[in-house]
């Protein structure tokens, strides 16, 4: 039988750049999500532990509901910088970002400091790996965390009760609690059953994640699935949020996780796209399939990102335009 899917060893660079240094900042992508800010928090905790300085920072914003209570844990980089500006050991670590330009304003630390690279996204594009800037990408982890935990464990640490709970939190979120697992996954399992063993509550995540909603996010809900469209004989399922509606629910108000999960659990669907016009010129596109079409390489094509089968971009245009656009890309898929 198939022993299933490995996560990549650690390299000896990555630990020597955490070990010969003394001042880190860890950085991930703009609007992270749960695996960005638990690969984050849970790297910063291990670097404390070993005696090191230690900041997280991130560019926001915080859009999604389950990250409410982590954001007081962010430091601005800049006000970091200004208090060890005689200091030339600053090293900087990038997680779950896969591309610089996906750091928002913290895109200039690439231009000051050796930057280490941890990511899992297939479609990763960094600078080249060296001794002093090592870059390890290992696509085929579902999430940032699990690599995370690796290293923690390669820098000769146990785990703590608040790393494991914020490396399963990351986990949960990218693996959508463990269902887009395959039986190729078991090594994903046991990296999450030790995760609970070091004290990790999959009860408290569940209810982080999914609890606490607002009623206006139930009435977007109801909107946003009231308009949903089936194209290309119910393969592709669209829909969309209008101005309006961002403008009087904002942020705070979206449910994405929910919204994906009841659309992608029409009968005959292999893939969504939800367009969210966030200003009069500006729209965001969420993709998701169920198994072979690869959206992250549609996001790709329109600058965005992501994984196989979760993805997203951002698209000059209101939503008529961009739906346009999404259909003939995805006419090219189901029409050949």
């Amino acid at each position: 039988m198939d022993s299933g899917i490995e996560i990549k060893d650690i390299p000896d660079e990555l630990v020597s750049f955490i070990n010969t240094g003394s001042k880190f900042i860890i950085a991930g992508h703009k609007e992270p999500d749960g695996d960005c800010v638990g690969s984050q928090l849970a790297l910063r905790s291990a670097l404390l532990r070993l005696g090191k300085e230690a900041v997280s920072c991130s560019a926001g914003p915080f859009k999604r509901a389950e990250l409410k209570d982590f954001t007081g844990q962010f430091t601005d980089f800049r006000a970091f910088q200004r208090d060890n500006s005689k200091s030339h050991d600053i090293r900087v670590i990038v997680v779950d970002c896969s591309a610089p330009e996906r750091m928002g304003d913290l895109h200039e630390l690439f231009e000051k400091y050796n930057c280490a690279i941890i990511d899992h996204h297939a479609a990763a594009s960094h600078p080249l790996s060296t001794s002093e800037s090592p870059v390890f990408v290992d696509a085929s982890s579902p999430s940032c965390t699990l690599i995370i935990e690796k290293l923690i464990t390669a820098l000769g640490l146990k785990l703590t009760p608040e790393e494991a709970e914020l490396l399963l939190f990351g986990l949960c979120t990218d693996t959508g609690f463990f269902r887009h697992l395959t039986e190729k996954n078991s090594a994903v399992f046991e990296s999450a059953a030790k995760m609970v063993r070091h004290g990790a509550n999959p009860k408290s995540i569940y209810n982080t994640m999914h609890s606490g909603k607002s009623l206006e996010s139930r009435i977007l809900l109801g909107h946003i699935l009231s308009r949903t469209e089936s194209h290309f004989d119910g393969r592709l399922i669209i829909s969309h949020e209008t101005l309006e509606e961002f403008k009087k629910y904002g942020f705070e108000g979206r449910d994405s996780e929910n919204l994906n999960k009841l659309l992608l659990s029409i009968e005959g669907t292999e893939a969504t796209a939800v367009i969210r016009q966030e200003s009069n010129d500006n729209c965001t596109v969420s993709l998701r399939s169920v198994d072979k079409i690869d959206v992250a390489k549609i996001a790709v094509s329109f600058g965005g990102g992501g994984h196989k089968n979760a993805a997203g971009l951002t698209m000059q245009g209101n939503i008529s335009t961009v739906k346009q656009n999404i259909l003939e890309t995805f006419s090219k898929i189901f029409i050949s």
